[in-house]
């Protein structure tokens, strides 16, 4: 790709972007959220077209205008969020969307699909519908359909998001294998341990613009990060030690049921302490969107469930049986505050501005027709300055902020009203890595204040570092509650896919 630009009105997404991609490689593609990464790799794939410069395969000059022209020259994309139909099998996945008749020889294409799955390592069963499938088999399909129509070029957006340690060495393994096979590929990550095990090569985008291509050998996680966001940045994640750690929040025997009626979690019970971060670990749909739910009041728990808050003063709440209103209107909402993982769905309303969404938490505290707005502009005013909020006015509308932005904004209200216990799902979900170090030091300061901070996170590398203790669950259940100083990656990976009954028993 060379000088390649592309505008959307009056925003430069990529401009004057270098890149070179070479057979048999593995190139990984590096920079801050709003960087033009996945711009780039959609003009690539066929998805955007750009506005100048020129696009060579194998030495000749190519127009992608579509997805399809992308095929017919060998490249394939494989989104983070996957396109397949769940009632479908495997094959017909594959297959979808390809030239051909009314049937399908499915005895021929099982077995193309079984040459392919036998020669990079595969493990997939082609008459298994994708509903019946596990994250790392959908995503196995995905790659085998971009395979199977011929790329020569893939491109990974974020492919280990959601697999457990397990998975993601399998997935570099199979990749491994395809870059010998002569394959190019490139990963679009945000995790810099991943950059640096299995990456050739490393190109950074900075604010739109190419900054340079080093070599993974001569690079270190240091070197990267600096130019990637254009000074020093620390990155270490401190552990603070808090000695006064009070019980805050005893949850004991909790189930509740999915839309389906069946137990999304089951029997999970645990403290959570002032003063600690309690991780929780798990591969997607284990349960932690329930969980947090249920823990503020959003979802419904079964009989025999039981969730006691212990207030600093004394005094305990029993909050199962109340919703999240009726908390808030006898006062223990207050001290517990929540930030669900659907920031723009559940957590904030893209339309309003900051300061509207401020007091989104408070203005049920006023009487009378009118609400003090003048207040929540001055708090609004000092977390910009705080938490350094790009922004252009706090009243700018939510939706035009970056993701990082939005989610200090989140953060920051929830933090504003002084919980005792704060419930933070996926926090830095899809945030650069500079983003991601300002949520861990806001997390690490409401710990030192003795607050209790419940975390659900997907990296297990960030959980190990910064949490006290680390709660893994497996569908829907606790299969155990390690120590992280003393507990390795992966046998947390090993707890995240087998619930041990032995470990629980001794456990209680």
């Amino acid at each position: 790709m060379r000088n390649v630009t592309k505008t959307f009105g009056s925003v430069v997404a990529n401009h004057n972007v270098n890149l070179d991609l070479r057979e048999g490689e593995i190139l990984a593609l590096l920079g801050e959220n709003g960087s033009g990464k996945t711009t780039l790799m959609n003009m690539l794939s066929g998805i955007y077209f750009p506005d100048s410069g020129e696009i060579h395969v194998h030495g000749k000059e190519v127009s992608i205008r579509a997805p399809k022209d992308a095929f017919d020259l060998g490249i394939g994309m494989i989104h983070q969020h996957f396109k397949l139909v769940d009632v479908l099998t495997a094959a017909e996945n594959i297959v979808l969307g390809l030239p051909g008749g009314v049937r399908i020889n499915r005895k021929a294409l099982s077995e193309k699909i079984r040459e392919i799955s036998s020669r990079y390592g595969f493990d997939i069963d082609p008459d298994k519908k994708v509903y019946n499938m596990s994250v790392s088999e959908k995503q196995t399909v995905e790659i085998i359909k971009v395979l199977y129509r011929g790329a020569d070029i893939l491109i990974l957006d974020e492919p280990t998001a959601v697999l457990t340690p397990q998975e993601t060495d399998k997935l570099f393994r199979i990749l491994k294998a395809m870059k010998k096979d002569g394959k190019a590929i490139i990963i679009i990550t945000h995790k810099m341990n991943e950059v640096l095990s299995v990456s050739d090569r490393v190109t950074i985008l900075r604010k739109g613009e190419y900054i340079a291509t080093v070599n993974t050998a001569e690079a270190d996680k240091q070197s990267l990060t600096d130019m990637m966001v254009g000074h020093s940045v620390s990155l270490s994640i401190d552990r603070p030690v808090v000695e006064k750690k009070e019980c805050r929040l005893s949850v004991r025997n909790l189930t509740c049921l999915s839309e389906d009626n069946v137990p999304a979690i089951r029997d999970v019970s645990f403290d959570a302490m002032g003063g600690e971060i309690l991780g929780i670990a798990g591969i997607a749909g284990s349960g932690q969107k329930e969980l947090c739910e249920t823990l503020a009041g959003l979802y419904p728990a079964q009989p025999g469930s039981s969730i006691v808050f212990h207030r600093p003063e004394g005094g305990d709440e029993e909050l199962v049986g109340h919703t999240a209103a009726e908390l808030q209107k006898n006062g223990i909402n207050i001290s517990l505050a929540f930030v669900p993982e659907d920031r723009l769905g559940m957590g904030l309303v893209a339309s309003l501005d900051m300061v509207d969404n401020l007091m989104l938490r408070t203005y049920r505290d006023h009487s009378g027709p009118f609400v003090d707005r003048k207040a929540a502009a001055d708090v609004a005013t000092r977390l910009v300055k705080e938490l350094e909020i790009v922004i252009p006015g706090i009243h700018t509308p939510i939706r035009r902020l970056s993701g990082g932005n939005v989610q200090k904004v989140l953060l920051g209200r929830e933090i504003e009203g002084n919980p005792h216990i704060l419930v933070v799902a996926y926090p830095v979900r899809g945030l650069d890595i500079n983003s991601s170090y300002t949520v861990y030091n806001l997390l690490n300061e409401q710990k030192k204040k003795g607050v209790s901070v419940i975390f659900i996170g997907e990296d297990l590398d960030v959980l190990m570092e910064i949490s006290d203790h680390v709660m893994v669950l497996c569908g829907g259940e606790v299969s155990g509650i390690v120590d992280p100083r003393t507990t390795t990656k992966e046998e947390i990976g090993m707890m995240m896919v087998h619930v041990d009954n032995d470990r629980k028993e001794n456990q209680a």
